[in-house]
């Protein structure tokens, strides 16, 4: 069994963890330089694609499971994961990675390929130590008393969360729905299109998959979207991307647009554009006519909507770049906009496998306070009759229910719009009246959107 994906794991793990890259940038550099033309001919071959996403899971597995993993390294070891040398504790974390977690990977690989990847990174001093930390590990897990370890520790650790997210959750859905939660964040995330419309079918995009071995399938309940199966090649050499069939697009993100509703020759603001899914779905909605005013603060970001326009072919959106909560001069001229404000991302945890390590419990509030400012802003932009459509990510009421509570308080002239019951998105309607997207009822992103209507 190759050595080599876990090589460049350990690298793309020492550089998250000693360097505080994020996940997919630390991956994205060893993978990209896996092929070398300096190098020699057998150090410089390219990955298969098996072992690209062998390294991929063991990056994103390991990083998302790390304070279980850190459990059973205490456990084990005899010694506090913390106080493990860096280098150790990551060859210990991959391989019990692969042998809790990887079922298609034989315990004895797991121990063997750990033991010489010490000796490769100049620990053979230790590898004894991951031999017999791992064999333990191995053996409590067919005697069944693994899991039993971990399960008296709290779904902190079992699932491997922060407390204060597990805590978060637990007021909100109650313990046996957070365990549901946490293990679905725990799973690979799937890819989702969305159809062109402007130029492509459903029909016609799956059938150009089928052609090329890809078994893609129709989410019924969102119009236009397809899922994909795991493994199914690099995006762009898939079937359709360079001639604009189709955009990445989760299916709930999808939902923000269709309950927008934008129409032929209306002009949209989208407040938060980059890098611009939600904005080309609204321009294809509207038949590429009217304006959209796409906006955002990162310029940079914005390059990469102006590149998914010429893809798609799409020429109605003006791009703007700037702090929206300072643009002045869209007053009373939109007829709808869209609001999808800077979030904690809690909905969407196991596509950025660092980020529950990287939020904190104080970040949603300094959010709150940015998405009230942009909703006060927008509202202004709006004309009579008109709507917002506000929507995040995240799973946090301040950032959700707490600032549409807190915008209408008081307020005559706008109301919560209501949603018919032929629209995709009534479906994960609240009595309340907004969109709540539960990831493990829905096996789709966590999303919350609220539509907001100008009397």
């Amino acid at each position: 069994m190759s050595s080599r994906p876990r090589q460049l794991a350990f690298e793309a793990l020492r550089s998250i963890s000693q360097r505080g890259a994020y996940a997919d940038v630390a991956l994205d550099r060893v993978l990209s330089r896996s092929h070398n033309p300096s190098q020699s001919h057998s150090q410089s071959q390219d990955l298969t694609p098996r072992d690209r996403h062998l390294t991929t899971e063991l990056v994103y597995g390991v990083t998302r499971r790390q304070r279980t993993l850190d459990a059973l390294i205490d456990r084990f070891a005899r010694q506090p994961a913390h106080k493990q040398p860096p280098d150790l504790r990551l060859i210990l974390q991959l391989g019990i990675y692969q042998i809790c977690f990887l079922d298609l990977i034989p315990p004895s690989a797991a121990v063997n390929t750990s033991v010489d990847l010490a000796k490769h990174n100049k620990l053979a001093g230790l590898a004894g130590l991951v031999n017999a930390v791992l064999r333990a590990i191995s053996t409590a897990k067919q005697n069944d008393t693994l899991w039993s370890y971990l399960e008296d520790k709290g779904l902190g650790i079992k699932h491997s969360f922060p407390d204060w997210l597990i805590q978060l959750w637990q007021d909100k859905f109650g313990a046996d729905e957070t365990e549901k939660l946490c293990q679905w964040f725990n799973r690979s995330p799937h890819i989702d299109l969305r159809v062109n419309r402007l130029r492509s079918h459903p029909e016609t995009v799956l059938s150009a998959f089928a052609k090329a071995g890809i078994t893609a399938i129709p989410l019924p309940h969102i119009p236009y979207a397809l899922r994909l199966p795991q493994g199914a090649g690099a995006i762009a050499d898939l079937p359709g991307y360079n001639e604009g069939w189709w955009s990445v697009q989760d299916a709930s993100a999808q939902l923000a647009a269709l309950l927008l509703d934008p129409q032929p020759h209306e002009v949209i603001i989208d407040a938060c554009a980059a890098p611009g899914g939600k904005t080309t779905h609204i321009a294809e909605l509207m038949g590429n006519e009217g304006k959209i005013w796409a906006c955002d603060r990162s310029a940079q970001r914005l390059q990469k909507l102006q590149q998914n326009c010429d893809r798609l072919g799409l020429t109605n959106i003006k791009i703007r770049d700037g702090d929206s909560r300072k643009f002045t001069d869209f007053e009373n001229s939109s007829d709808r906009v869209l609001l999808d404000v800077p979030c904690s991302g809690l909905g969407t945890l196991h596509r950025h496998a660092d980020a529950r390590w990287r939020q904190t419990p104080n970040e949603p509030d300094k959010l709150h306070q940015i998405q009230i400012e942009l909703l006060e802003r927008a509202s202004k932009w709006v004309k009579p009759s008109g709507s917002i459509v506000y929507s995040t990510c995240t799973l946090h009421p301040v950032e959700n229910e707490l600032v549409i509570q807190q915008f209408l308080a008081g307020r005559s002239d706008w109301q919560l719009g209501e949603v018919a019951p032929t629209h995709p998105a009534a479906q994960f309607l609240t009595p309340s009246q907004w969109i709540e997207v539960i990831p493990h009822h829905h096996d789709m992103d966590g999303f919350f959107m609220a539509r907001l209507e100008k009397l």
